[in-house]
């Protein structure tokens, strides 16, 4: 008996460590025993004057992990001979840095050159998301990632997911990264929160197909409030909550929301057009079922290609290589 139990251990341990391939629960339990604590306590000062932030960091994160894995490489400025990943068009709306580097430098001041950049953002936009649920961490962040040297604008272009994407498309993306289509729709749920501009859904309402038409597929009603948001297909500026009502609730708001055809992208009612990927939407009207399979998602995309051991580096600036 004793033999199994510690062989179940074992076992667990390595599933445990496995998910996230070198990542590991309190990676800085020994090194910088702080850390965690001083990104928890920082994150929630400034989500609690900006309650637009759980958003900005979450995606700060995405657009991180979509791009050579989850290495902190969105961080980094663009330099004289190189355009960042930050400085692509996918990104010129992203948000949240500021609150990075507040994070990095205290960190940094208690443990030189021992937590990653990368970290730091995972973590931050898990506690960001949590200041809601009274900072009750709504999914678990393995630790242990280390800061990439390599940023290139092309790159964000080519692996980013987009707002104008079908299905198909999509899947592919995600499937490139290790991701299902299953993970595809529950991830698509982080919609629940934030705002979109209407330059990435106006063609849905001026000119679906080129003839100055309405998208079919969008919920008429909800297409008429949209067209009182946003003046026309060169409209940059304006934004729209992606969750109507809603979008600085994390909640399960949005599948509901997206059932009644009010979807706000291409790439939201586009769930909806294969049966597999509908079931999914439909069992995820339940809250508590979507922050289950979201917890475990996020996991997963925490875990995309990160680098570890003696691969990549321990940025002591976020913007910048060593």
């Amino acid at each position: 008996m004793r033999f199994f139990l510690v062989a179940s251990m074992v076992v667990l341990c390595f599933i445990g460590i496995s998910e996230g391939g070198s990542l590991r629960k309190n990676f800085y339990r020994t090194s910088c025993p702080q850390a965690e604590q001083i990104v928890k306590n920082i994150t929630q000062q400034h989500v609690s004057s900006r309650p637009e932030l759980p958003a900005k960091l979450l995606r700060l994160h995405f657009h991180d992990c979509f791009v050579r894995g989850c290495d902190g490489s969105v961080l980094l400025e663009s330099t004289a001979s190189n355009t960042a990943e930050k400085d692509a068009i996918p990104n010129l709306s992203l948000a949240g840095f500021d609150v990075i580097k507040n994070i990095k430098d205290v960190v940094e001041a208690k443990c030189p050159g021992t937590v990653s950049c990368a970290d730091i953002l995972a973590l931050a936009a898990r506690d960001a998301v949590s200041v809601q649920f009274n900072n009750e961490p709504k999914w678990e962040v393995l630790t242990g990632r280390r800061d990439g040297t390599v940023s290139k604008s092309s790159e964000a272009l080519i692996n980013i997911p987009s707002p104008f994407q079908n299905i198909t498309q999509l899947k592919q993306i995600f499937a490139s990264k290790n991701l299902t289509l299953h993970d595809l729709v529950v991830l698509s749920g982080a919609h629940t929160i934030g705002v979109g501009h209407c330059n990435l859904f106006s063609r849905r309402l001026f000119n679906f197909t080129g003839k100055g038409d309405q998208d079919p597929s969008l919920n008429p009603t909800y297409a008429n409030f949209l067209k009182t948001k946003c003046q026309g297909l060169s409209d940059r500026t304006t934004t729209v909550e992606m969750d109507p009502n809603s979008s600085t609730k994390f909640d399960g708001h949005y599948y509901p929301i997206l059932l009644q055809n009010k979807g706000l992208f291409t790439s939201d009612a586009t769930l909806l057009t294969t049966k597999q990927s509908r079931n999914i939407v439909n069992e995820l009207v339940s809250q508590n079922k979507f922050f289950t399979e979201f917890a475990q998602s996020m996991q997963r995309m925490g875990a995309i290609e990160v680098l570890s051991g003696s691969n990549g580096e321990i940025r002591r600036t976020c913007s910048v290589v060593n």
